[in-house]
């Protein structure tokens, strides 16, 4: 429980912080949960080089049941345009987690024998690929709608240029893209604290 716990505050913060700030825009393409969402893969990292993959995935499960919890109250608050989270964005939030995550912590376990980067950046970067394909899509794609026909994204639909200046993509693939980027460059500046972290876990059980 003491190697457990610390992971799962950890993993429950994230998700928590991430489901309020998803509400508050970043400029025309991103949320400010973009920043905070990619650090539940540093926690799962952390916790699959320490402690091995059966605990990390322990720990996801703690996170997904944590994010499932938020959805739900998400999704019984209403604002001006309706519930804050609808049931899309809560099933591809939670199915867009969960697959990732376990991906991740496969990965992670696959080349944690290499060199201390590869694995904590190849299980990342695939993870946070797969993440936000499964999220974006479920939630906003058209060819979706009967997941929640009640729920109208036409607004996620437009065609417009992609990020404000590539081709004419829905307006949901661009803020997929910008999502994609911010975790593909939070994957290498997360780096630098798992080294540290790791580093000074491992010389504190030894």
């Amino acid at each position: 429980m003491a190697r457990f716990l610390p992971g799962v505050l950890a993993m429950a913060i994230v998700v928590v912080a991430s489901n309020i700030l998803v509400q508050f825009l970043f400029g025309n393409w991103l949320t400010w949960g973009a920043f905070t969402y990619p650090f539940a893969f540093l926690v799962t990292d952390i916790m699959n080089r320490l402690y091995g993959p059966a605990l990390a995935r322990r720990v996801v499960f703690a996170g997904f049941l944590v994010g499932v919890l938020c959805s739900l109250v998400g999704t019984q608050i209403y604002g001006e345009f309706g519930p804050l989270v609808t049931w899309r964005i809560a099933l591809g939030s939670g199915t867009a987690f969960l697959t990732a995550q376990l991906l991740d912590v496969a990965i992670f376990d696959r080349l944690r024998f290499g060199k201390w980067w590869r694995a904590p950046l190849t299980s990342t970067f695939v993870g946070s690929t797969v993440d936000t394909i499964l999220f974006f899509s479920i939630a906003f794609a058209g060819f979706l709608t009967f997941l929640e026909p009640g729920n109208d994204v036409t607004w996620a639909n437009e065609p417009l240029p992609l990020l404000g200046m590539g081709p004419t993509v829905p307006f949901w693939v661009s803020l997929a893209v910008a999502d994609w980027m911010v975790k593909l460059a939070l994957s290498v500046v997360a780096l630098l604290p798992f080294r540290l972290i790791v580093r000074k876990l491992t010389a504190r059980v030894a």
